[in-house]
C-alpha cells in the first residue's frame, strides 16, 4: 500500500498552503479558506457537510454502514491578528492577519491525507476529515462536536507543525503534552487625583505593580516545582496623562498549568492576593477567571497507534518523545474528552528561523513537512480501523 505522496499531490498541497497563507481569516470567520476546502474536496470526489460548528467542514470516506469502525483526522483553520513580516512571495494579503500558528499547513495536510485515502479501493472503515474553524481561544472544537461532528467516530488523530524538531521527525507519545490555559483579568479601583498630591489619592497603578511582581511567587514559592507552571501579566491598562493619578487599573494574564493541583493552587493564590491587595492599599479589587482548554492528554492506545505510523512515515531514527509538556494551549483536547485519540508533532524547522516562535510575524515553516503529515494522518487512520478494538 502505497500511501508516500507524489510530485503531482505535493505541488497540489504547496497551492494550498499558500493560497490559505495568502488569505488569512479570524476564528469563525473562515468562509473562504472553508470554500477552497470544499473546491478541493469536490474535485477528490469525497462528499462534506459545510456550515458545521459555524464554519467547518465536514468530509467522509467510505460511510458503508453505522456498525463500520469510524476515525477521525483533525485540522484547525484559523489565523491570527498579525501583521505579516516575513517577506514570502506569498505572505497574507490582508493588513493585520497572518497565518502565524501553521495551521494553513495543517489544511493543506489533511487534504493530502484525503487524497492519499481516496486512492485506497478498500478501506477497513470510514474516515472522517475535521476541518475546524476557531482553534486560537474561539473554542471551534466545542462547537464542531456540539454539531455532531464526532458522531459515529471511535478515535481521532491530529498533528501540529512544530519548528523544535527538524523536518522528518515526528514526536508521538502518551499522556500530556499540553497544558491547561486559564485567563484572569484583574480590576483594581482606587482614587484618582492630581500626580503632585498622593496623599489625596489611592494609586491603583502602584497597587497593580506590586501585584504584577507578587503573582510571580505564586510559580516560585506555591506550585511543586516538578510540574511546569507559568502565570504571565500580559497586559496592564491604566491611566490617562503623566500627572495624573488613575483611579483604575487593570491586569488581564494567563495561567498554564499541567497538574489539577497546582491550577487549583495558583487560583486560589491569585484570589488571595488580590483581597491582600484591597486590605493593604484600601483599594478595591475583583478578579475574573476565565476558564480555557483544558490539557492534551494522549490516549495510550492511540499513542501506540500514532508511534507506528511515524515509524513508517520517517523510520525508526525519525521517531522522537517530546521531552516535557508544552504550556501552549489546544482545543483538541476537547475531542479527547470524548474519544480517544492522539495529538503529534510534526518537526518543521527552516533553516535561518530556529528562534522565531509561533504568534510571531515572521514565523514560516519548512514545507517539506506538508507531504509528511498527510502520509503520517493517512497511515495513522488505516492503523486505527484495523486495530478498532484496541481503542475502546
Amino acid at each position: 500500500m502505497n500511501l508516500t505522496p507524489d510530485d503531482t499531490l505535493i505541488a497540489w498541497m504547496l497551492d494550498i498552503r499558500r493560497e490559505i497563507h495568502q488569505y488569512p481569516e479570524l476564528a469563525f470567520e473562515e468562509k473562504r479558506t472553508a470554500g477552497l476546502i470544499c473546491h478541493k474536496l469536490d474535485e477528490l470526489g469525497i462528499s462534506y457537510r459545510k456550515e458545521v460548528g459555524g464554519t467547518g467542514v465536514v468530509a467522509s470516506l467510505h460511510a458503508d454502514s453505522q456498525d463500520t469502525p469510524c476515525i477521525a483526522l483533525r485540522a484547525d483553520m484559523d489565523a491570527l491578528p498579525i501583521e505579516e513580516k516575513t517577506g514570502l512571495p506569498f505572505a497574507s494579503k490582508i493588513p493585520g492577519l497572518m497565518h502565524a500558528c501553521g495551521h494553513d499547513g495543517h489544511v493543506s495536510m489533511l487534504l493530502g491525507a484525503a487524497a492519499l485515502l481516496k486512492r485506497i479501493p478498500n478501506l477497513p472503515g470510514k474516515v472522517v476529515f475535521l476541518f475546524q474553524p476557531a482553534e486560537e481561544n474561539g473554542g471551534g472544537a466545542e462547537k464542531m462536536i456540539e454539531a455532531g461532528a464526532l458522531d459515529g467516530v471511535n478515535g481521532i488523530f491530529s498533528g501540529h507543525i512544530d519548528r523544535h524538531y527538524n523536518v522528518g521527525e515526528i514526536s508521538a507519545q502518551r499522556g500530556l503534552i499540553c497544558a491547561f490555559t486559564d485567563e484572569f483579568h484583574i480590576t483594581i479601583r482606587g482614587k484618582g487625583g492630581h500626580a503632585a498630591k498622593p496623599h489625596e489619592t489611592i494609586d491603583c497603578i502602584v497597587v497593580a505593580s506590586l501585584l504584577v511582581m507578587s503573582i510571580q511567587t505564586l510559580v516560585s514559592r506555591e506550585v511543586n516545582p516538578s510540574f511546569p507552571t507559568v502565570v504571565t501579566v500580559g497586559q496592564i491598562t491604566g491611566g490617562s496623562a503623566a500627572n495624573v493619578i488613575a483611579d483604575q487599573a487593570v491586569l488581564r494574564g494567563t495561567i498554564r498549568t499541567t497538574h489539577l493541583d497546582s491550577r487549583e493552587k495558583i487560583i486560589l493564590g491569585l484570589q488571595r492576593m488580590v483581597r491582600a491587595m484591597e486590605d493593604l492599599y484600601n483599594a478595591k479589587a475583583t478578579i475574573e477567571l476565565i476558564p480555557g482548554y483544558p490539557p492534551i492528554i494522549n490516549n495510550p492506545a492511540a499513542a501506540t497507534i500514532a508511534r507506528t505510523a511515524a515509524r513508517q512515515t520517517v523510520g525508526k531514527e525519525g521517531l522522537k518523545k517530546q521531552p516535557y509538556p508544552s504550556l501552549g494551549g489546544e482545543d483538541f483536547s476537547f475531542y479527547l474528552h470524548k474519544v480517544p485519540g492522539c495529538m503529534v508533532r510534526f518537526g518543521a524547522k527552516k533553516d535561518g528561523l530556529a528562534n522565531v516562535a509561533a504568534h510571531s510575524p515572521r514565523f514560516d515553516f519548512n514545507e517539506d513537512v506538508l507531504p509528511i503529515g498527510a502520509e503520517f494522518l493517512a497511515r495513522a487512520a488505516i492503523l486505527a480501523l484495523k486495530d478498532i478494538k484496541t481503542l475502546s
